[in-house]
């Protein structure tokens, strides 16, 4: 009777382990996957912040480069009214509106007023800025706020 106990414990063990390892290797299976897909989307992840970062430091070369009385177009007019019409169009601030040309809130202010008129440079810039909408003013606005550390 003793050996018919210990036979149908070791049976039992047999088959409890073989369930056990099919259980068990199912799971090391499916990490392995995982760990291969996790793998994976980190590349993807590192790929994509590289792109942006390219993109990015292209953006802000492009934008910080102030643009020359040549780049003014030949039809452009300035007038007071101009400056403020095109800054409430774009929703702006004087302050942001000064951070998009390049000069200080007090030029902007002058300008709207017919007090002073801006240079060479700074009418390149108006018409640089008279050219592009809502989205891309506000996405040159943040690159700047980003390149200067406010962002």
């Amino acid at each position: 009777m003793a050996d018919l106990a210990a036979a149908l414990k070791d049976e039992i063990r047999r088959l409890a382990k073989k369930e056990v390892k099919s259980q068990v290797g199912k799971t090391k299976q499916a990490a392995a996957q995982h760990r291969r897909e996790i793998a994976a989307l980190k590349r993807q992840v590192t790929e994509q912040q590289r792109r942006i970062k390219f993109l990015e430091e292209q953006e802000r070369k492009r934008v910080e480069e102030q643009p020359s009385a040549d780049d003014m177009p030949e039809n452009f007019r300035y007038s007071a009214r101009s400056v403020k019409a095109q800054r409430d169009r774009l929703g702006f601030s004087a302050r942001d509106y000064a951070r998009l040309i390049g000069v200080s809130q007090l030029t902007i202010y002058n300008w709207e007023q017919g007090k002073s008129r801006p240079r060479a440079a700074q009418m390149a810039a108006l018409a640089a800025v008279r050219g592009i909408g809502k989205r891309e003013a506000a996405a040159k606005l943040e690159l700047l706020d980003k390149g200067n550390g406010n962002g």
